[in-house]
């Protein structure tokens, strides 16, 4: 179903009121509503949070919006009468070693597509999300029903697991298969060209973030909880795996430690957090370290936040310095893959080689040091943020529907 409505200048939703210096649409813009088919890992990772906060954007907006994985995304809270999620149920058999996931999820999404008139499928990232949608799309096709299918490249789908032999022939294909693609930064784009032979074009959509949505008033019994004393609040947060490099983060913050009182909030779970935590031991900080685990509601942390710490190997675009970002923190980060597309050196952060600790701990002080220097820090922080703010994002994705639905298709 595609229909025309005209966008109401009264409705109230998230764009209704934009955030300073964003503009609201224009009553005179028509609109395609679609019904629209997102695919997605539903766990905390930056796929699954970029996936669930589009589907949520688009269905404030009034397409209607499928979320299809094997649980439901963490992000997808409160209710909205145009969401809806399907599960993939993946039967047990004693013959199987390995359910076959991929298998079950084409199946879902030929139910799903089939029963509630998709215009279109958006698969976020590459394995098996890509595959099966073209597996789904070629069943479909064989009783003449057309559904293209976009795939948005996240990052390790293509910077560690893409590249793995196992996995690569397919990943190349099922991309090349893809009706459009996009790449959340241009180091991203630039690294799947560099990979594989991709014929089509990339477009570049940045990552969002609701900058409304984080711009909250510090609690203060929250903040003397935390740091009783005042002191200085660094945060990190991830899924605690090698490439994020945590032990990192405990090694600067426990320099930044040593010159300014500080505390240090880790967020997030993850194979990394036992190595993390022993070394907070061995360096005898582990009273002003706090692991708190996996947390939903993050504007609340983010909002307490004085410095943000992502150290990364490699970040696609780094969604979560965003996040900080829009809530008034300033960031220390790598300059590693996407980052220096969102942060800007000297201005609301810094960035450091990768592993240099040292430089790092330096910047820190040098953020955290004086009020005035933390606050003009913190300030332009939010300021960056507003170019990524949901306002001026989503409408990309909007547009990029409208010309897969209409067949006008690029090539690289």
């Amino acid at each position: 179903m595609i229909a025309k409505i005209r966008v109401k200048a009264h409705k109230m939703n998230r764009f209704s009121n934009p955030a300073p210096g964003q503009s609201t649409l224009s009553t005179n813009l028509y609109l395609r509503i679609m019904n629209i088919g997102i695919v997605c890992y539903p766990t905390f990772g930056g796929s699954g949070v970029l996936a669930t906060e589009l589907g949520k954007a688009l269905a404030d907006k009034g397409h209607n919006v499928h979320f299809i994985t094997y649980q439901q995304p963490v992000r997808l809270t409160g209710f909205s009468a145009n969401i809806f999620y399907h599960e993939v149920r993946v039967p047990t058999y004693p013959l199987f070693d390995y359910p076959p996931y991929e298998t079950a999820l084409a199946s879902t999404m030929v139910d799903v597509i089939r029963n509630n008139h998709l215009d279109l499928l958006h698969v976020h990232y590459a394995i098996p999300h890509a595959a099966a949608a073209y597996m789904a799309k070629k069943i479909l096709e064989e009783e003449g029903k057309n559904i293209p299918f976009i795939t948005t490249l996240h990052g390790t789908d293509i910077t560690l697991v893409g590249r793995d032999k196992t996995y690569a022939p397919v990943v190349a294909f099922s991309i090349n298969q893809s009706d459009a693609i996009t790449a959340v930064s241009n180091n991203l784009r630039a690294e799947t060209y560099s990979t594989f032979n991709i014929e089509k074009e990339i477009n570049v959509i940045h990552n969002f973030v609701d900058v409304a949505r984080f711009d909250r008033k510090p609690i203060d019994a929250f903040r003397k909880v935390i740091a009783p004393q005042g002191e200085r609040i660094l945060m990190h947060a991830s899924n605690f795996r090698k490439i994020k490099r945590v032990q990192d983060v405990i090694h600067v913050f426990h320099k930044v430690n040593e010159k300014i009182p500080s505390k240090l909030l880790l967020v997030g779970d993850g194979p990394e957090r036992p190595m993390a935590e022993e070394l907070a031991r061995e360096l005898k900080i582990c009273d002003e370290v706090r692991f708190v685990g996996k947390q939903n509601d993050m504007e609340e942390i983010f909002a307490v936040t004085d410095l943000f710490l992502l150290p990364s190997e490699y970040e696609s675009f780094g969604l979560a310095a965003l996040e900080a970002m829009a809530a008034g923190a300033a960031v220390v980060s790598s300059n590693a893959g996407g980052l220096p597309e969102v942060i800007e050196q000297g201005v609301c952060g810094y960035m450091a080689n990768v592993g240099d600790t040292t430089a790092m701990s330096n910047y820190a002080y040098d953020i955290l040091k004086d009020n005035d220097r933390l606050q003009q820090f913190k300030n332009a922080a939010k300021n960056q943020a507003l170019k990524f703010d949901i306002h001026n994002i989503v409408p990309q994705y909007e547009k990029l529907y409208d010309n897969v639905a209409r067949g006008e298709l690029t090539r690289h």
